[in-house]
């Protein structure tokens, strides 16, 4: 599969673009700051301009939510460029900034960083399956189940809880405990706790100042919404049709990185609003390369644009892949698993 991918794509195995890549590591400080004060500085006006629509149509509140949800969801990819140390050189600096902000994406950042990173170390390795990814099961795993649990994975997998439902739970609920409460170290808790102590005590502040119902009305569509175009866009990285999956004795992280990341080719404001991590491709194997770099990089060297292509509307239909089948090698529907299995009986 991965010798197909590099003979279609005409690029070097992953590997050999780390030395090619390592340049495009250093961030820049003034353009670190411009870009957090352009994307911290709209979403703060759009909000309030969000509270004074009230007063002319809850409509127009809500219209005007969804740039607000956009600058959110961006708010949310400099965190995760802190995480990776990305976005300063200075790791207090990405620390601190990072926890800041994941006040206003209530995603305690330390507990996030980390399942982040062993997301990273893992991804499309078949037997590290579970932290920091879609749950995706393969089909013979999905056959072995039964029938409640099969139910359970069909739920889980549906559009509506996938990004609707899930995304709720995820950002409102779930990320107000550490993700492993068993193993989870004082580090971790005292990050989900102090994030949650923040939370409160400016959710308080603004409450008290416009009112509690105001602030729910502005601030859980804004909320809601950029869990699940932040969900969606985690979804597509790595749930297409040729992405990679192995057991670990013929995985490799690189290979993984590289052909198990889509390159989510977005048009120009949709790319802006998510912070070119829809060349997750390159962003996967050299997580280093702040995100306003990596155009740079697809424009250094541009056989690696094809690279697990997705266009917006070709990203729709993947949303019908649910198992990994480790026979064709690729992710298929229920119908098609269906359709298999009948075809080899």
């Amino acid at each position: 599969m991965l010798q197909q991918a590099n003979s279609e794509t005409q690029v070097k195995p992953a590997r050999d673009w780390l030395k090619k890549l390592a340049p495009y590591r250093e961030p820049n400080l003034l353009r670190s700051i411009v870009e957090l004060v352009i994307t911290g500085a709209p979403f703060v006006v759009l909000w309030i301009a969000a509270w004074w629509a009230m007063s002319i149509s809850y409509w127009l509140t809500l219209a005007i939510s969804i740039p607000a949800a956009g600058f959110l969801v961006r708010l949310f990819l400099i965190q995760h460029d802190c995480g990776h140390g990305a976005f300063f050189r200075n790791r207090k600096l990405n620390d601190w900034v990072g926890r800041v902000i994941g006040v206003f994406t209530l995603t305690p950042y330390d507990d996030w960083r980390h399942s982040h990173a062993i997301h990273h170390a893992s991804t499309g390795n078949l037997e590290k399956r579970g932290i920091g990814d879609i749950n995706t099961l393969t089909v013979r795993e999905y056959r072995a189940l039964p029938r409640w649990r099969r139910i359970a994975y069909r739920l889980y997998r549906n559009p509506i809880v996938m990004f609707g439902i899930g995304p709720a739970y995820v950002y409102l609920l779930r990320n107000r405990l550490p993700f492993n409460l068993t193993e989870a170290s004082a580090r971790q808790w005292i990050s989900t706790m102090g994030t949650n102590a923040a939370i409160i005590l400016i959710a308080g502040i603004i409450a008290y100042t416009v009112g509690a119902g105001s602030f729910l009305l502005v601030h859980l569509p804004i909320t809601l919404l950029a869990a699940s175009m932040g969900v969606w866009l985690f979804y597509v990285q790595h749930q297409f049709e040729d992405t990679v999956w192995n057991e670990s004795e013929s995985w490799n992280v690189h290979e993984a990185a590289l052909y198990g990341s889509s390159h989510y080719d977005l048009p120009g404001v949709l790319r802006w609003f998510s912070a070119n991590i829809g060349v997750h491709h390159v962003h996967h194997l050299s997580s280093g390369i702040p995100y306003y770099r990596l155009s740079q990089v697809l424009r250094d060297f541009p056989e690696l644009v094809e690279v697990r292509r997705l266009t917006l509307w070709k990203s729709f239909s993947t949303v019908k892949l649910k198992l990994w089948d480790e026979a064709q090698q690729r992710l298929v529907s229920f119908q098609e698993a269906r359709r298999h299995k009948s075809n080899a009986a």
